[in-house]
């Protein structure tokens, strides 16, 4: 069985300007290795949720333990290094080349410059780029799904054991977004690493999780397997979200 490595300890997120919860006590453990979806609609709390992994929000009340150790007691930037982040919008720097963006966690750690030349390669090629002709590119001359791969490897350049991805896909086109699932999946299955995925797309959600959390006003209304939750709904709202997407077909014969 694999040590656990993330665990939420009855977590609350409340905002100053608001009585309601973002994140309303929620209790749960994910295992090395897992990729977990969190499905839900805007303002769900499925953001809020996976930010307060990497402390870009902190939780009102409750602890958040990453293998084992409560993260409030660990400095928020020394965490972030040691966590992925992927998000939308990618966030490459525009002034620097794609080398450059992979490199900047491992620079910042003083690593030797032939180490990042070598890992920024290694990155490129996990990615499906080559790197003689995309490492001296700017995010500029990139197209959204290039530019997304690069997104990913610069999350990935100090080797984290945690990777976080808020609905990195979300801008692409349909069949960029396809693709690059089904890359992902790959990269996830060579990896001893946790994966956690935010998507409000419920077909993304049960082709790329091993277990889907689904949310709905802060609360986790399930979290299990995608064949589990198809034939077992927790409650009305989870039943109403899988009859209403069931139209779209794809997989979902596969689930019941």
């Amino acid at each position: 069985m694999n040590p656990t490595a993330i665990e939420f300890h009855d977590v609350s997120k409340t905002y100053s300007d608001s009585n309601e919860f973002a994140v309303d006590h929620v209790n749960l453990s994910i295992s090395e290795g897992e990729f977990i979806t969190i499905l839900g609609s805007s303002g769900s709390g499925k953001t809020t949720l996976l930010k307060m992994v990497n402390r870009l929000n902190d939780p009102s009340h409750g602890i958040i333990k990453i293998f084992g150790e409560d993260i409030a007691g660990v400095d928020p930037v020394k965490l972030r290094r040691k966590i992925g982040y992927v998000i939308q919008q990618v966030g490459l720097f525009p002034h620097i080349n794609i080398e450059q963006n992979i490199a900047t966690v491992p620079r910042l750690l003083k690593w030797d410059k032939k180490k990042i030349e070598e890992r920024v390669q290694e990155l490129l090629a996990l990615v499906g780029l080559d790197s003689e002709n995309f490492k001296r590119r700017y995010p500029s001359q990139l197209s959204g799904g290039q530019q997304q791969r690069i997104g990913l490897a610069r999350a990935l350049a100090t080797d984290p054991n945690i990777m976080l991805l808020d609905e990195p896909f979300g801008a692409l086109d349909a069949i960029t977004r396809l693709n690059l699932q089904d890359e992902l999946l790959k990269i996830h299955g060579g990896m001893k690493k946790t994966f956690l995925f935010v998507t409000h797309d419920i077909n993304e959600a049960f082709k790329m999780g091993t277990r889907v959390m689904i949310m709905n006003q802060g609360k986790v209304c399930q979290f299990d397997t995608p064949r589990e939750i198809v034939t077992h709904p927790a409650d009305d709202f989870v039943y109403s979200l899988i009859q209403s997407s069931k139209e779209q077909g794809r997989f979902w014969g596969n689930l019941t």
